[in-house]
């Protein structure tokens, strides 16, 4: 059969559900390595900082070979990353002497490929022939969220039929989808030799004010998202007191499918919707939806919070990354790369500054996610900046 570009955005999809899986599946373990290795809650959120802390690295380390070493070769080693990454959470905690270290070492494996896949699978999907950029692109990022809604439900299903016991299985079971994506990725066309031809300067980016406003919002993009996805799991079972099938259901599965329902109704109406107004009024979507979660006296109305949120921030992201190909659309792979990493940024410091202040406050996780308000906060001044620079450029 002859592959064509509609393959390569299937693989693309794959992609960000490979993604997906490598940064979501752990924290549904969260509670299962506390009882089982007595990982400690600091522990835990560095294990969440380590992962993007590492895919900040990969970011930084593509914005050089990513165009000297070519997209596919990239793809294909990033999910051969993910595979190994998957299958060693489930070996390497019994292996080593110290199971944390066994969990931060799949852990590194598995950010190598996230990172990487960050990284190439945006602008493969911008290259492709299409004139609505910023709604494809939202459509990718929804993928994110159906495979985050698919690793809570799966795992759970797994988790209720097999037992929280054999959770080891499960990371292998799912390392089957980045397994065929590997060689999927190796056969699909790719339309990215225009981009790999003359990527612009980084001296030339940085010396641009509109890509440090970009890097800001990918900051907070990343940020709010990942401060609530992260902790959703722990913050359900052990601060709100609900049980595991019950918090995972409502919490993190319930914040995947709005988000992804965010980005789908992007992908289809973005057309007819001004960006920059519809990311105002998300992050205000997302400051009310953290007071939600973190100030409401009953747990069903708190889990409704962390739901909401995944609606208020599905657009950030690959809002962000659209505004960014509008206002600098010759800036190419760097670009990319960099802006990945400022989101990297925010999926590293939400969650670690939500851990940090839980650990100085006893353990409260309500008083860490309180403090993660200041991420949506700084997303809706800065896109207000951005709007009042046009204006007056204009």
């Amino acid at each position: 059969m002859k592959l064509h570009y509609n393959h390569t955005r299937y693989a693309c999809y794959l992609g960000y559900i490979t993604q997906a899986i490598v940064n979501n599946l752990a924290p549904l373990l969260f509670v299962t390595f506390q009882d089982q290795f007595s990982v400690s809650l600091e522990k835990i959120g560095l294990l969440i900082s380590f992962n993007f802390g590492i895919q900040m690295i990969v970011d930084i380390l593509a914005a050089k070979f990513v165009d000297k070493i070519g997209y596919r070769i990239c793809t294909v080693a990033a999910h051969i990353c993910c595979t190994a990454g998957l299958i060693g959470m489930g070996v390497f905690p019994f292996l080593f002497a110290d199971p944390f270290i066994g969990l931060l070492t799949a852990v590194f494996i598995n950010a190598l490929g996230g990172g990487m896949i960050e990284v190439v699978i945006s602008p493969i999907v911008e290259s492709l022939p299409g004139d609505e950029k910023a709604s494809a692109m939202s459509l990718l990022h929804s993928f994110y969220c159906w495979g985050h809604v698919g690793v809570v439900i799966l795992s759970t299903l797994f988790f209720v039929t097999a037992g929280v016991s054999n959770w080891y299985i499960l990371t292998a079971v799912w390392a089957l989808l980045p397994l065929f994506n590997t060689f999927f990725f190796a056969k699909v066309p790719l339309n990215t030799s225009h981009m790999e031809e003359a990527p612009m300067p980084l001296r030339k980016l940085f010396s641009m004010k509109l890509f440090w406003i970009f890097l800001l919002l990918m900051i907070c993009s990343g940020a709010s998202e990942q401060a609530m996805s992260q902790w959703a799991s722990l913050f359900a079972e052990r601060g709100l007191g609900v049980s595991k099938l019950l918090g995972d259901l409502l919490g993190p599965c319930a914040f995947a499918v709005l988000m992804g329902a965010s980005r789908v109704f992007y992908g289809k109406f973005g057309a007819r919707i001004n960006l920059k107004h519809f990311i105002m009024c998300s992050a205000v979507l997302c400051i009310l939806s953290y007071l939600l979660a973190t100030l409401s006296p009953w747990p069903l109305l708190s889990l409704a919070g962390c739901a909401l949120c995944g609606l208020s921030v599905g657009i950030m992201w690959p809002g962000s990354f659209s505004l960014s190909c509008e206002y600098c659309p010759q800036a190419g792979t760097a670009m990319f790369a960099l802006l990945a990493l400022g989101g990297d940024i925010g999926c590293a410091a939400g969650p670690g500054l939500v851990g940090a202040v839980s650990n100085a406050a006893g353990d409260s996780l309500k008083i860490g996610l309180l403090f993660a308000i200041i991420f949506p906060v700084l997303m809706f001044l800065t896109v207000m900046g951005l709007k009042r620079m046009k204006r007056s450029a204009a």
